[in-house]
Parts: structure tokens; sequence; C-alpha cells
């Protein structure tokens, strides 16, 4: 139920059920962690992108079977110590990742499969994309970082609209919010965000790991003791690793390729 594909340095990762519009099942939850584990340990993935296989993103959690599934979910470990040593972080239904994950939604991101798009780094979305918040119709409260993340992105005021109401709001809608950077044509959007993912690729894998994890950490603090960790982090860096040839070299690549894209 989750196929993983190859692109070069971008592993492509897919839901792929859709007969049941991908709705997650706790099997499949673990699966899909399995394989995003893979490939953020692959020296070789630089990039990951994550769809569901058409017609829709994800439905949620599989209603055949909810409670059950809504336990596995919630119960699922959020770091610290383990079975098997000290499991990653969790922000949501994912993991913590030190590879930038791409969310390319290709139809409806319902739910779970909402807090599961939540999870990536940023998304890109087809003119098919929607998303909706159903929690409270069918009587269950998030347990994937769904009122964590979605005011993060759009702030509470919306987000608490969102959930309260359960509609469904369209791409452009969504793209207008901040909750996805750019809506593309529906058989665009796998190019496009492979595109992006290479373009990932291109950086030092080190600076785009430790850039990503730098985000992580502050990225929604804003309190005046970010800023000097942040200049704290940057000038460990600049110590350890910084290379004055080396950046001269990619500043003079960063200009060609910059006015290619004017």
């Amino acid at each position: 139920m989750i196929t993983t594909e190859r692109h070069g340095p971008v592993a492509l990762v897919i839901l792929d059920r859709p007969k049941a519009r991908n709705a997650l099942t706790g099997a499949m939850i673990a699966s899909l962690a399995d394989e995003l584990a893979i490939a953020d340990a692959d020296p070789g993935v630089a990039a990951i992108v994550l769809t569901g296989r058409d017609p829709a993103f994800c439905a949620g959690l599989d209603l055949t079977d909810l409670a059950r599934t809504y336990e596995e979910v919630a119960a699922a470990p959020r770091g610290g110590d383990s079975a098997g040593g000290t499991a990653p972080v969790r922000r949501g239904l994912l993991a913590e990742s030190s590879t930038p994950r791409i969310g390319a939604v290709n139809g409806p991101a319902v739910t779970g499969g909402l807090e599961l798009a939540l999870g990536c780094d940023f998304l890109i979305a087809s003119e098919r994309a929607s998303f909706a918040d159903t929690h409270a119709r069918v009587g269950v409260l998030p347990a994937g970082g769904m009122t964590i993340r979605l005011p993060q992105l759009i702030g509470v005021n919306r987000a608490r609209q969102m959930s309260l109401t359960g509609n469904f709001v369209d791409a452009a809608t969504a793209c207008s919010w901040g909750l996805v950077n750019e809506v593309v044509p529906h058989d665009q959007l796998l190019p496009r965000a492979l595109a992006l993912a290479g373009a990932i690729a291109e950086s030092d894998p080190a600076t785009v790991t430790e850039l990503l994890a730098m985000y992580q950490a502050l990225a929604h603090r804003g309190d005046e003791e970010s800023y000097r960790d942040e200049a704290r982090w940057s000038g460990r860096w600049m110590a350890d690793r910084f290379d004055p040839a080396a950046f001269q070299a990619k500043r003079d690549g960063i200009i060609e390729r910059g006015s290619s894209q004017q």
C-alpha cells in the first residue's frame, strides 16, 4: 500500500491504495514510516516527495476499523527511549526527517490525510486538491498535529474555522491562506514537485540538513532568544565548516543560475 520510486537523488513515496482513496490503516502508517526512514537514511537521497495515487491524496484514517487505527496512531511514540533505543521525534503523524520532504497533494487531503500533508516541509497542490479537517464531524480529537501545525501555517482563526466547521477548502483558497506554496495543473504536479526536489539536491547535503534542523528548532519560536540561538548556530557552522574558496565558486554559479531563471 506504499510504493517508493527513485528519480535520481529524489525518493517518490506514494500512498497506493486508490480504491480506498488512500485511507490510512495502522499497518499503512507503519509501512509509510519505514519507507520514509529508509529514504532519510540513504545518503543518495537528497529530497523526498510524498503523494497519493489518484484520485485522492489521502482520505484520512480508515473508517472500517477507525477505533483500532486511531489508537495505533495516538499511541505511537513521540520520541525518547523505546524498546529499540531512541525513537525519532514525531511532529504529528510523521517523524522528523533530516531529508527535506515535499508534499505533492493530488486530490482531497482530509483529516488524518491533512495531518499527513502538514508533516511535510512544504506543499505543492494540484488544481484538484482540497483540504478538510472533519475530526469534529466524526466525534474524535486530533492526535496527528492538527492543532499545532495548521494554525502555524494559516493562522489560528482560519484553523479554527476549518476544524469547527469541517468544510472543505479548495486549492486556490489553500494557497491564498498559506497552506500550500503553489497550485499547478494536475498533470504538472509531479513534474513540478520533482523539479523542486531536484533543485534541493543541487545544494550541499550537509548544509541542507543543518538548515532544515534550524527551521525545525527555530521557525515557530519568535522569542528574542531564538535570534541569539540562530546567530550562535551559524557561528559554530562558519567556524567549523566554512570554506572561502568553495564559497566563491558556488556564489558565481548561483549568480549564473539566477540570471537564467529571470
